[in-house]
């Protein structure tokens, strides 16, 4: 009697967790807008051997659409520099990207323009729920024999998703 109600409690627990996990995977949370804050750094200070010189980087903001079947409209890609002054605006037009597609903008190494603590806002829109794109910053930079590169992700600081357009 015990084996069975072992083998009950077992089912009964891998049927629940069965269907949670087809739950959780059909319910991506699917988005109509997001204004999204990207950190970017146009140059870091490493270290002493540097003598407390900037290092410059370049950096490419990634725009990466992960939808497979709807296209996103940038609306909005703008450049801030450490004191939260916009620098300048890389869209005159609304620029699409398609389905699974994914553009990128370039600071160059030599603009220091936007200091240590430089950002992007990105500001993008569909006419259907998305799911939400990645949009990231990539610095890489060599100087004599050292190199480095690293990566920061955005984050959403406002948006819509489906669920909010219908309350």
């Amino acid at each position: 009697m015990q084996r069975y109600i072992i083998a009950f409690v077992l089912s009964f627990t891998l049927l629940n967790f069965a269907d949670f996990s087809l739950t959780s995977a059909t319910q991506i949370q699917r988005w109509l807008s997001q204004t999204v804050y990207v950190p970017l750094y146009s140059h870091i200070y490493v270290d002493e051997r540097f003598r407390d010189k900037p290092f410059n980087l370049t950096a490419t903001l990634s725009i990466r659409n992960t939808d497979p079947e709807i296209g996103i409209k940038l609306i909005a890609v703008d450049y801030y520099d450490s004191s939260g002054k916009k620098l300048r605006s890389y869209l005159d037009n609304h620029v699409a990207v398609p389905p699974l597609g994914s553009t990128r903008y370039i600071v160059q190494d030599s603009d220091t323009a936007g200091g240590s603590g430089a950002k992007f806002l990105v500001k993008w829109s569909a006419q259907k729920g998305v799911a939400e794109p990645i949009i990231e910053s990539i610095m890489i930079g060599t100087k004599m024999q050292q190199g480095i590169s690293f990566v920061s992700r955005g984050k959403v600081i406002k948006g819509q998703t489906e669920e909010m357009k219908t309350q």
